[in-house]
């Protein structure tokens, strides 16, 4: 057996921001993990909720939305206070209301997906991209949020 010291992480380097969006993720997953059946049901009175990666870079947070099958025309995006919003819809395209449907699987009706940024943003700045079923939107962070370079001087 061998033995392993144990090493503290170091909180400094994470933003009490981050933190806490990471504690809201695991205390969500935590409720979700007993009752995941149920979670996942819960999608079909609630609308559906479309996967969304978060990136950050020097320059800019990046979100990617899965949103296969939508027109740019069905897609809204906002920011306000600090938090991203996505929202559509999805029609059902069943052409035949009277089949019988044995299995069904992807997800139709509203969604709506919002994220709380973790740095502030230049609202003004933001783009966002439609290609092949990926919105992608670009948020330039303010120049508070980007890292700073410190010089040190010998004395």
């Amino acid at each position: 057996m061998k033995l392993m010291r144990f090493n503290q992480p170091d909180l400094w380097a994470v933003s009490p921001i981050e933190r806490m969006s990471s504690l809201r993720d695991q205390i969500n997953r935590l409720f979700e993990a007993p009752f995941g059946e149920l979670a996942r049901a819960g999608e079909f009175f609630n609308g559906w909720a479309p996967a969304l990666d978060l990136r950050e870079d020097k320059e800019n947070l990046v979100a990617s939305i899965e949103l296969p099958g939508l027109k740019k025309e069905q897609i809204d995006v906002s920011v306000h206070d600090g938090v991203l919003s996505v929202a559509g819809e999805r029609a059902d395209e069943s052409s035949n209301q009277e089949a019988t449907c044995y299995r069904t699987e992807r997800f139709y009706g509203r969604f709506h997906r919002t994220l709380t940024l973790p740095k502030p943003v230049k609202v003004d700045a933001i783009k966002a991209t439609y290609k092949d079923g990926i919105l992608t939107v670009t948020l330039p962070k303010t120049e508070e949020a980007k890292p700073k370079q410190i010089t040190v001087n010998v004395g």
